[in-house]
């Protein structure tokens, strides 16, 4: 029987010296316990350890049981008194096993377990976890630190609820997971907090050191991927209660602010393999991101913020973290650095960003940041979103700084939509310009050399008009407006002193592609109609290529209903240069006859 298996072993070793105790002796220990465990006699060992004159075996040989015990433990059912007696040997061994070497049995286990028992596993074994490293006395910190990263890296592997649904059912429990592990460091973080109130000069920075990189792991993993609003119907939101825990540990060792405006330079460690230096650099740029995204949108931590920054100046200190954001795919991480760009952005009066800050890298890398996301993005509510965001990005620069922007997007953009946006905000402070006569940059010389990007075909005749017609029809439409707004004689904007630069460029390569274009496509058109008569059916699938492009296989009365639209974009961007050209020619006479 295991248990007269396992006193027989244990009436031996108490004979023994505790310097006596051989190998032999700790495997016997171990195989006749485990097999109690499993046979069900797990009281009957919970006497054995707690049995006063076997203290000095359990001190030795107790941490041989964790891995049985767990087992165990998972086996029985939660109301099973063989389940609670399990607990109790596991608490009793907490409190009378060698720490050190309980640790790394407890260690051992949670690096051992995977899927679906990890968050199980972690909560069960927390709590000795830290009686253990209470009693430590050497490494303390170094041990703290393994245990919080073993516990995080065995966690990050773990899908991150993120619908209401999925954090309500916490289906592997991540959620509760985090939370356990945070109260599990908070002795820790007492103890950090104790010894700098006792000097101003608290010299032991390896716990805090430790505690810090927990924090930073944690605003990574699951903070920058889990989902932080409000939601409705859940009353304590767990990664949010997480997130205010994860920032109140910054805030207590007095790193928080440090941390969101220094960047930690220099407290990196040194790396000699590049490719590690890589990803740490990688792993502390995401971190550093998630926090400026909880002190400036979920305003955690704002209490200890102090109020003497400039709006500028926090747009500033953020772009870094915008643009960590902004590359990005994940709708978690993505929504992230939009919302943390848009409170930037709030908080700012319109014209009052100085357009020196353009000469910085961010501020020019997080525009086209913003253009690929509201052109590449499959999301509509983030492209809708990006939109709204550039605009507002657009009207907080100064009158230099939005000249300077556009002509930085109309060069990088490649996208017509894009442009074409550009183009008529452009048309917009022309309009402001042309009201107030201090505005230099929408008006004269540096109006003509703008409107030399804008007014102008990326390929001449050749130019795709299709693919560009949203550019070109804002092309069209800002050149109509200075033809009517602005009067030869008068020539504010400089439109009639580069006419000619404009015609050549723009309306003469575009008259001649909208001949050849309209020309290929009504052959076309009459290709199919021929092509269906010779078939007797409609319903023909056959390919058409068009704007470069292979169109899906459709019958060929759909591909004439796209030709006929290709033709309709077409005859409407004739019809506005039509008018273009007419302004311009009546506008023309009528300076003419006036200095005759």
């Amino acid at each position: 029987m295991a248990v007269d298996e396992l006193q027989a072993i244990i009436q031996r070793c108490q004979i023994l010296e505790e310097a006596d105790f051989k190998g032999e002796d700790f495997n016997l220990f171990q195989v006749a316990g485990q097999k109690c465990l499993e046979d069900g006699y797990a009281a009957q060992l919970l006497e054995v350890i707690q049995n006063e004159k076997n203290k000095v075996i359990i001190k030795n040989m107790g941490w041989n049981l964790i891995s049985p015990l767990v087992r165990c433990i998972f086996m029985y059912k939660q109301e099973d008194d063989k389940r609670e007696h399990c607990l109790r040997i596991l608490d009793q061994l907490a409190q009378l096993c060698n720490p050190k070497e309980l640790f790394l049995g407890l260690l051992e286990q949670i690096e051992q377990t995977s899927g679906e028992q990890v968050c199980q596993t972690v909560m069960l074994l927390l709590q000795p976890l830290q009686t253990v490293l209470l009693k430590l006395q050497n490494k303390k910190a170094y041990s703290v630190g393994l245990s919080l990263a073993m516990i995080m890296n065995q966690l990050t592997p773990l899908p991150v609820p993120y619908t209401k649904q999925q954090i309500q059912e916490d289906k592997l429990g991540l959620c509760q997971c985090c939370n356990a592990v945070v109260d599990f460091a908070k002795p820790f973080v007492n103890e950090v907090v104790k010894n700098m109130e006792k000097s101003s000069e608290y010299n032991d920075m390896e716990l805090k050191e430790e505690l810090i990189k927990f924090c930073m792991q944690s605003l990574k993993y699951p903070l920058l991927a889990a989902q932080l609003e409000h939601l409705e119907g859940i009353e304590e939101h767990p990664f949010r209660h997480f997130a205010i825990e994860i920032t109140d540990i910054l805030w207590n060792v007095g790193e928080l602010i440090p941390l969101v405006f220094v960047h930690r330079k220099g407290k990196s460690p040194h790396w000699e393999n590049q490719e590690f230096a890589d990803i740490e650099r990688k792993n502390s740029a995401d971190s550093l991101a998630c926090l400026s995204y909880l002190m400036f949108v979920q305003h955690f931590g704002v209490e200890c913020f102090p109020v003497v920054f400039s709006p500028s100046y926090l747009l500033l200190c953020n772009m870094t973290h915008i643009e960590v954001l902004l590359k990005r795919t994940e709708e978690s991480v993505l929504s992230k650095g939009l919302d943390l760009f848009e409170s930037c952005l709030l908080r700012m009066e319109d014209k009052s960003l100085l357009h020196h800050y353009l000469e910085l890298r961010g501020f020019i890398n997080v525009p086209q940041d913003l253009v690929k996301i509201m052109t590449l993005c499959p999301m509509e509510h983030m492209r809708k979103k990006s939109l709204n965001i550039l605009q507002l990005f657009i009207d907080k620069f100064d009158t230099e700084g939005k000249y300077t922007l556009f002509r930085c997007l109309l060069k990088t953009s490649n996208h017509a939509g894009v442009e074409g946006y550009i183009i008529k905000n452009i048309k917009d402070q022309i309009h402001l310009a042309l009201t107030d006569y201090d505005n230099i940059w929408f008006t004269g010389h540096h109006l003509i050399s703008l409107l030399d990007l804008a007014l102008s075909l990326p390929e001449g005749a050749e130019t795709d008009l299709l693919q560009n017609s949203d550019r070109i029809m804002a092309s069209l439409n800002l050149l109509r407006y200075l033809v009517i707004k602005d009067c030869e004689s008068d020539n504010q904007t400089g439109v009639w002193t580069t006419l000619g630069k404009i015609e050549q460029n723009f309306l003469k390569p575009l008259r001649v592609g909208l001949n050849m274009s309209k020309a290929h496509y009504e052959a076309e058109i009459k290709n199919k109609k021929e092509n269906r008569k010779e078939a007797h059916s409609s319903n023909t699938v056959c390919s058409v290529t068009v704007s470069g492009e292979k169109m899906p296989a459709m019958t060929t009365g759909m591909q004439l209903q796209v030709l006929h639209s290709a033709l309709f974009t077409f005859d409407l961007i004739e019809s506005v240069l039509a008018r273009v050209e007419e302004l311009i020619e009546v506008k023309t006479k009528a300076a003419m006859d006036e200095n005759s």
